[in-house]
């Protein structure tokens, strides 16, 4: 993936060495608090869910702990996929996946947003729409956080704004919920919003 901004090419090699330095600086080391409490309130622990760009997922691990059964994870850089193959490789609930996001196939009823928007160049961020409909059932939902806030340096995290996101998403999903997060990790305080959206149209 290109990245239209600084000419970074946004490939599993950039992510590889993202990881292999620790250098992940939006990664907050837990599960994203209001995604937490989104799930605290789900009640049907068999759903199919997918995390795209997972990164360290804690997500995932949030939702094993909490007794999910079918989870999917997949991310661009084999050095981090190879980290979390290991660490889950006893483990029947989850499926550890290498791959682009844009040429996954499946079907799911959530898929959790949590920095993987922001990973990617503002270019595709209509190819993104287009391919959370595609792989979520009829009824599926969208879930997550996205930054609502402007950054110093150029991306990734590349910025974005409530004005911006809403008119990309209306005319493919349900808007749902697209509002400021009350229950943000600290350093991410007034940063972010919470989005809930359906795939009913």
């Amino acid at each position: 993936m290109k990245n239209i901004n600084n000419e970074v090419n946004l490939d599993a090699n950039f992510w590889n060495d993202l990881y292999l330095s620790d250098d992940m600086g939006w990664d907050l080391g837990e599960v994203s608090p209001p995604i937490a409490a989104y799930i605290d309130q789900l009640e049907n622990k068999d759903i199919a869910i997918l995390i795209p760009g997972c990164g360290n997922t804690y997500e995932a691990e949030y939702l094993l702990k909490n007794n999910f059964t079918n989870i999917s994870v997949v991310d661009i850089a084999p050095v981090l996929v190879e980290k979390l193959r290991k660490k889950y490789e006893s483990n029947s609930q989850i499926k550890i996946l290498l791959g682009d996001f844009f040429e996954h196939q499946g079907k799911y009823d959530l898929i959790i947003e949590q920095t993987f928007f922001c990973a990617i160049d503002p270019s595709l961020r209509l190819s993104y729409i287009k391919k959370m409909k595609e792989l979520l059932v009829k009824g599926g939902k969208l879930a997550g956080v996205l930054f609502d806030r402007d950054f110093d340096k150029k991306g990734p995290p590349f910025a974005g704004r409530r004005e911006d996101y809403e008119p990309l998403f209306k005319n493919y999903l349900e808007i749902t919920y697209l509002d400021a997060c009350y229950n943000s990790f600290i350093k991410r305080k007034g940063n972010e919003l919470f989005i809930l959206m359906v795939n009913n149209k």
